[in-house]
């Protein structure tokens, strides 16, 4: 699933589950760091070190997100 296109049950959760919305928020705002990190012509060891940081992290909430997703799937 993208996370940026809309679907009913992502878009439920997002109103009625703060923490899957949290989550969510947290998921744009590593990708809009990275897209910035990626325009860098010539990163630094830092702006490496911190795109390396940010790509794990996105992946472990795209993870929970999913097993949000899928918990209320199985529920309803």
């Amino acid at each position: 699933m993208d996370m940026s296109t809309s679907d009913p049950v992502r878009d439920e959760l997002i109103r009625s589950n703060p923490t899957f919305r949290d989550l969510v928020h947290q998921h744009e705002n590593y990708e809009q760091r990275l897209v910035e990190l990626a325009h860098l012509t010539y990163p630094n060891d830092d702006e490496q070190i911190e795109e390396s940081t940010l790509k794990k992290k996105k992946l472990r909430v795209k993870d929970e997100i999913y097993a949000i997703l899928n918990d209320y799937s199985v529920s309803h």
